[in-house]
């Protein structure tokens, strides 16, 4: 789908998410569409019960709010459609449900978010679906590991909580030639600073909880497909009976018009943060994409236009007996920053990242891996706040 006004498709990012998704126009005027809750449609006739011939048919098909939210990724994604779930996991979960069945093989990039995998590891091996983990740096050698079954490639980039970044380009174009359709957890870039569709991706999934809600008080999946993969997408979100409630659609609309600046302000921020870091003897390594030191900058400086306010960092420690007090002790040093998970929101977070999942992707050597979020606080808070930590952490 496109934007409803043709002047704003060449329009800069922050004037198209400050008028993408509903008209005005068609709410008598009101800048915001109105948050319609139901369940329950009625018809005008049995006929038109019967065939369904009208534009809202139950709750859970949609109601004018969700789809001011629809129309709007769709503008952003260059999507034949959207659907809304209940959580970023969700997002992930519904088009893999969708497109596998018993006795397929799924190739899964192992610096996969977390709870992906603990779904793979359990639901589709239950339903008989055979899972495989890949290297994210495989590129078009991925083509080794597809088989004849194989109707699955899950990517992300960067990776979760290590940022290791994917050719998606050579990825999708090698997996279409076996006929398998190419998903991606595009959550840390946002469709701002990487369209996956346009660099051949099937099926684009984010963490609307993330940067487009942007106040840690909403749980929204989004789910973005080609015309290719649109109709069945759609009929497993349907068979499914799994949506997005008005109220939360109607929060991260509007968190949609703020998130291209805070966008600028997380990236600005994070960086100058990050390049800051790396000048620390008790840093080992800044994990940052946008970073020239970083093992993947050159894919991400090819195909991504920014980059967002999360990274991480290895914390030098001399002994591996001591990641986790060196890494607690920075953690309970910090007062601005909280500890949580999630991230996407105002407010800076940090957490100790466990690697322990991993097959490929295994944990640094040097230290623990420490996660940060950088809000939208002043940066001299912010660094004086990871001062904290770091002392406390020489200590241990």
């Amino acid at each position: 789908m496109k934007d409803k006004d043709p002047s704003l498709k060449n329009a800069g990012i922050n004037t198209r998410l400050s008028h993408i998704g509903n008209s005005p126009s068609d709410y008598y005027g009101f800048v915001n569409p109105p948050v319609v809750h139901a369940s329950t449609v009625l018809f005008p006739n049995a006929r038109t019960m019967e065939t369904r011939a009208q534009k809202y048919t139950y709750g859970t098909r949609g109601t004018p709010t969700t789809d001011a939210l629809c129309e709007a990724v769709d503008a952003l994604e260059g999507s034949a459609g959207t659907i809304l779930v209940p959580s970023g996991l969700a997002a992930i979960t519904v088009p893999f449900l969708g497109f596998l069945s018993s006795g397929d093989h799924a190739l899964i990039v192992d610096a996969v978010y977390g709870p992906t995998r603990i779904f793979c590891d359990t639901m589709l091996k239950r339903l008989g679906v055979e899972v495989e983990y890949y290297d994210p740096s495989i590129g078009a050698g991925i083509e080794q590991l597809i088989r004849p079954n194989t109707r699955l490639v899950h990517t992300e980039a960067p990776g979760s909580n290590t940022f290791e970044m994917q050719d998606i380009p050579a990825i999708s174009a090698t997996a279409h030639r076996h006929g398998c359709v190419v998903t991606m957890d595009n959550t840390w870039a946002t469709p701002v600073f990487f369209k996956p569709l346009d660099y051949g991706v099937d099926i684009s999934i984010h963490a609307s909880t993330k940067y487009p809600a942007g106040h840690s008080d909403i749980l929204m999946g989004t789910v973005s497909a080609n015309a290719e993969h649109w109709d069945r997408l759609q009929e497993a979100n349907i068979a499914l009976g799994i949506c997005g409630a008005p109220d939360d659609a109607y929060q991260v609309l509007r968190g949609l018009r703020t998130m291209g600046v805070r966008l600028e302000r997380h990236q600005e921020s994070a960086l100058a943060i990050a390049k800051w870091l790396e000048g620390f003897d008790d840093v080992a390594r800044v994990l940052h994409p946008a970073l020239p030191s970083f093992a993947g900058h050159e894919l991400w400086k090819r195909d991504f236009k920014g980059s967002s306010g999360i990274f991480s960092f290895v914390l030098a420690a001399d002994s591996a007996s001591r990641f986790k007090s060196k890494a607690h002790a920075f953690l309970d040093a910090l007062s601005l920053f909280g500890l949580g998970y999630s991230w996407g929101g105002f407010e800076s977070l940090a957490l100790h990242v466990n690697l322990n999942d991993r097959r490929i992707c295994k944990a640094p050597s040097e230290g623990p891996v420490l996660r940060l979020q950088i809000g939208l606080e002043d940066v001299a808070d912010i660094k004086a706040d990871i001062e904290r930590g770091l002392a406390a952490a020489r200590v241990v």
